[in-house]
């Protein structure tokens, strides 16, 4: 008999050799000095003296912690406004606050999906995933973006309820789903669309509303949006939009609202404050697309694989998890911090670096990221890596 800890050391060490260890890195205030182009924080609204401001005028009048569940004592006249705030400035019925988007996923999709059918894009979150798991409703995932797959799905349904469930722009490829398509599609089956717009709320459409909004769409009851407050926002939390029965429902029957513990304060009014920001500066989502327009153009212009950025998300496709982790670690030595994807965030043979736009990019830190993207390109000509030119993220 081995001991109860042998077969995670096996597993550990099976992982080490095919490059899929991770670590933690506790970075300083200032990313030790490096340019940062891995974090969410697309806005560059998470150090903003107004965002910093309100949250410290939040903790002084509300606490450190919310104090229990939002169901207990864990709701404050805070996140009730952020909640209306919310709705309002992305067009929707309601909304309703939870402490991660993590959370409003698997609440989202869990309680809605529940006993039906749920149609997930293959390119969706894990929070999406297992949000599907949690639902124990039948799960279909289609090929990525092809609506033709989601109608044969739906059509062959036995189930009397379904959902289609999709990131509005997807984390790694940067790409925006088709979303007047699936909801048409979602409408003539009688499904619900679920929408996840962590990735586009502040850097898609008008005033940064989002992808929903966008489209034309904001309006329909028959969309449910799940959003994250810890991206453009600059703060933490999550939320769900959509009509009173969708609040409801998940405030009755959502396990991740009702036994999580509230947001806390801080964060509720950061976000409140970065709301104003996006209401009152037009351009901000303009200039995080601007800069991630550039970015791409310029990875191509050194013949490493990309695409067409939606949003702010930017993917330079390595292939191998070893040849991904050492462009990173490289990146890093010329003065830029990346992000980098290997399985099981991103399917086998497509690892990646993923590089995020911020709407305060200066051209002065756009040369530091040539002269990091010419070494990464310069790496993968190295015989011993291979060729990766015949990668493509274009679908």
């Amino acid at each position: 008999m081995t001991g109860p800890l042998d077969r995670l050391r096996a597993a550990a060490a099976e992982r080490e050799s095919a490059g899929l260890r991770r670590a933690l890195r506790p970075r300083t205030p200032d990313h030790g000095g490096l340019l940062d182009l891995a974090s969410n924080d697309y806005l560059g609204l998470s150090r903003d003296e107004r965002l910093v401001e309100a949250a410290v005028r939040a903790a002084r009048e509300w606490g450190a912690g919310s104090t229990g569940s939002r169901l207990v004592t864990g709701s404050t006249r805070l996140h009730a406004e952020l909640e209306d705030r919310l709705a309002a400035f992305t067009g929707a019925a309601g909304a309703l606050v939870f402490s991660s988007g993590y959370l409003a996923n698997l609440a989202a999709v869990a309680a809605l999906g529940r006993g039906g059918l749920i149609v997930s894009d293959a390119g969706n979150h894990a929070s999406i995933v297992d949000a599907c798991r949690l639902s124990r409703a039948r799960v279909v995932v289609t090929p990525h973006g092809d609506v033709e797959a989601v109608d044969e799905a739906l059509a062959e349904r036995g189930e009397e309820h379904a959902l289609v469930v999709t990131d509005a722009v997807f984390s790694v490829d940067g790409d925006l789903a088709p979303l007047r398509a699936l909801h048409e599609t979602a409408v003539r089956h009688g499904a619900l669309l679920v929408v996840d717009e962590a990735h586009a709320l502040g850097v898609v459409g008008d005033h940064g509303r989002g992808a929903v909004h966008a489209a034309g769409l904001a309006g329909y009851t028959d969309i449910v949006r799940t959003i994250t407050l810890s991206k453009s926002l600059g703060s933490q939390g999550g939320a769900v939009l959509g009509a009173p029965e969708v609040i409801g429902t998940l405030v009755d029957t959502g396990r991740s609202f009702i036994f999580d513990t509230g947001l806390a304060p801080a964060c509720a009014g950061a976000a409140l404050a970065a709301l104003e920001i996006l209401e009152t500066t037009a351009d901000l989502p303009g200039r995080a697309r601007l800069r991630a327009g550039e970015l791409a153009a310029l990875a191509r212009e050194l013949g490493l694989p990309t695409a067409d950025p939606a949003a702010a998300v930017v993917p330079v496709v390595l292939g191998s998890p070893g040849l991904a982790l050492s462009a990173g670690a490289l990146c890093a030595e010329l003065g830029v911090r990346v992000g980098c994807f290997r399985p099981p965030s991103v399917p086998r043979g497509r690892s990646c670096l993923r590089l995020t736009a911020r709407a305060d990019l200066g051209s002065d830190d756009l040369a530091v990221v040539r002269g990091a993207l010419t070494a990464v390109a310069e790496l993968t000509m190295l015989p011993e890596l291979g060729d990766v030119a015949d990668l493509r993220v274009d679908r």
